[in-house]
């Protein structure tokens, strides 16, 4: 078991302290081993420096000498006006892997900027700081800048750009480039230049610019705002050439356009009272929601709708939509017996109202009543692409209304009211008491179903999320990660109500969002006194490890604990499928090309290799408990923590 959980107790003063002699020790050692005699070196194992290593060191590039820097001074460079025009805009950070493309704007962001409002974030990958900004999104509704490096950086982050995009996140991509060949260096300049920066991931953000002045930057920068933050919602791009950052402002009277923020869509009035009356006239009227809530406002409007229909309400857990111990939380049962069926921003209408059974000859069948009527509401139809098919298949509701859920809800609660007969209102106390009932059954049966394996090693997934229970119970907290593939055991004990309690899934199903997105939320969370805790997979995290690296560099508190199953499960399970579907049995081969064993990996040394306090693996459930209590102690001192736990499967 690896773990350095003997630490003095000061964890951030002992780190930094051990960090700082570190690097001095390291400064002198290759001073002393480039000016003194290669006999008097006192540590024979640092070779010194080769001939060629030592002229790249003494070249001084033209134009870079105390001299020659007269003619080539640069009072107000370009880029110091595109930080004036982030600070205007309320950034608060830009994510980032450093790049020549941009050096420009970085220089500025922390010398004239103050490295304040923004703040740079350094990341080790461009998928990694794109994350950051969408997992931050998702706790405060703010959009953050990823500052990426030309064509290379782009191809990086794309992923993580394609998850927003899925998830309907905004974010505002800074993309360095290069247009005029005539300034171009030779060599990675031209490589990591593009005439089209942005095409890389045009089929999937919302809109991108390449502006060529200053004040084509301003606007379009007020523009890409507007255009991320306007449902539906979703990433941007905008190419900054590397020129334009360092050149000379000059005596531009440059302007800052002030931006004022599109008021969402509402569905259309006549619309919205005909949706209601559809609702009271129905027996038993049912709403299923994906990716309503963007806040607390979205929760407490449905809890409204909801007790004024005495509706159940099926939360597909896109965001935090609905409070899970609420009596009209049901589950996705419930939609068999519904006669009217309203969705709320779902992301796949088909696929909530049938379901498609994966055999040989795949057949789809009608999971709702045939005679039920959708409502459909929802801002997914006012803007589609045609190559990535993330909008799933079509479905042909009932009545269709164009407007964006949350703010739509409070003209069809009022509708609702409004529509509803006496006869109907009383009939409310009676629903009331059914689905107080049910949900009761329910909460139960999943009680005593976390009760299996209880004692089992690997640890089961129940056990895991009620032993990270214990130690969050007493406190605010924030599940940033995604339970889905954890069986759901979070959302289905843990009672949560606001809507940062969950946030949802990646949007694309891309592996290497867990982790830093997982940080992104936490840096939103730092300063607020709210827990983030990050159930953490093992193949996600080999895709994007150094996220903890950037946690434990800018001291973000972040609670991770793994839900290490040594593999990649659900491959492991389509392999299965496969095989009994040709007759060819299931043992053994299945585990070929889905296993992360022989050799095992030490996720805790991972994490601890990358300056974050570590323990594990725990392969006992009834050391689980301590360990989180050892882990809690490091995040209460401003630092993130992290466990290996090795789990069962699902």
């Amino acid at each position: 078991m690896t773990s350095n959980k003997d630490q003095p107790s000061d964890l951030s003063m002992d780190r930094r302290k051990f960090l700082s002699s570190a690097t001095a020790v390291s400064a002198t050692t290759i001073i002393g081993s480039s000016m003194a005699p290669a006999a008097e070196a006192s540590d024979k194992s640092v070779k010194p420096p080769s001939a060629s290593q030592l002229m790249m060191e003494d070249e001084v590039p033209e134009g870079y000498s105390a001299e020659q820097a007269k003619d080539y001074f640069v009072s107000s460079p370009g880029s110091d006006f595109m930080v004036d025009v982030v600070k205007q805009m309320g950034i608060d950070f830009v994510t980032t892997n450093p790049g020549s493309s941009f050096r420009g704007i970085h220089e500025s962001i922390v010398n004239y900027g103050g490295n304040q409002a923004p703040e740079l974030l350094t990341s080790v990958h461009e998928e990694q700081a794109t994350a950051m900004a969408h997992g931050f999104y998702k706790v405060t509704g703010k959009p953050l800048i990823p500052l990426v490096h030309g064509t290379v950086g782009l191809q990086h982050a794309s992923m993580a750009v394609y998850n927003a995009w899925s998830d309907r996140v905004p974010m505002i991509i800074l993309a360095g480039n290069h247009m005029d060949v005539m300034d171009r260096r030779a060599g990675a300049e031209w490589a990591h230049s593009a005439q089209d920066c942005i095409r890389v991931v045009r089929d999937y953000i919302k809109w991108d610019d390449q502006p060529v002045s200053l004040q084509h930057f301003a606007e379009s920068m007020a523009r890409a705002w507007k255009i991320a933050m306007t449902p539906p919602r979703g990433p941007v791009a905008i190419a900054i050439d590397g020129h334009l950052q360092e050149a000379e402002r000059g005596d531009l009277k440059l302007q800052i356009p002030r931006i004022t923020p599109t008021q969402p869509p509402v569905g259309d009035e006549g619309a919205i009272a005909e949706a209601a009356r559809l609702l009271v006239e129905a027996e038993n009227p049912v709403i299923v929601v994906d990716l309503m809530a963007h806040d607390q406002t979205g929760i407490e409007r449905l809890v409204e709708l909801a007790e004024s229909l005495q509706a159940p309400v099926v939360n597909q857990f896109g965001r935090m939509n609905f409070p899970n111990r609420h009596h009209l939380a049901q589950g996705a049962s419930v939609i068999a017996q519904a006669d009217v069926i309203l969705c709320l921003e779902l992301n796949d209408t088909w696929g909530t109202i049938n379901t498609m059974r994966d055999r040989v000859h795949r057949e789809s069948q009608r999971r709702a009543r045939s005679d039920a009527k959708v409502i459909d509401i929802g801002v997914k139809d006012l803007f589609i692409k045609s190559n990535y098919q993330n909008f799933q298949r079509y479905f042909s509701a009932d009545l269709s209304i164009a407007g964006d859920g949350q703010a739509t809800l409070p003209s069809l609660t009022e509708a609702v009211r409004s529509a509803m007969k006496r006869s109907r209102r009383l009939s409310n106390s009676e629903r009331e008491l059914r689905w107080q009932s049910q949900h009761r059954r329910s909460f139960e049966q999943a009680l005593d179903t976390a009760r299996y394996a209880w004692h089992a090693s690997p640890v089961s997934t129940a056990r895991l999320f009620s032993e990270i229970w214990q130690v969050a119970k007493d406190r605010d907290w924030s599940l940033v990660s995604d339970d889905k593939l954890k069986s759901g055991w979070g959302t289905r004990l843990w009672p949560m109500s606001k809507h940062y309690h969950y946030l949802g899934r990646s949007g694309a199903g891309g592996v290497g969002y867990g982790a830093p997105a997982a940080v992104g939320a936490a840096l939103a969370l730092r300063d607020k006194g709210i827990l983030p805790i990050n159930v953490q997979s093992d193949g996600d995290m080999m895709f994007s490890p150094g996220a903890f690296w950037t946690a434990a560099h800018h001291n973000i508190p972040l609670l991770t604990v793994t839900h290490n199953n040594v593999g990649y499960h659900q491959e492991n399970m389509h392999l299965q499928r496969m095989a009994v579907r040709r007759r060819r049995g299931t043992e053994g081969n299945s585990l070929i090309g889905n296993e992360l064993r022989n050799p095992d990996l030490d996720l805790a040394k991972i994490a601890g290799g990358m300056g974050v306090w570590s323990e594990g693996p725990i392969h006992d459930p009834n050391e689980l408990g301590p360990a989180l209590k050892r882990a809690m102690d490091v995040v209460d001192q401003g630092e993130p923590a992290f466990i290996d736990c090795r789990c069962q499967p699902r």
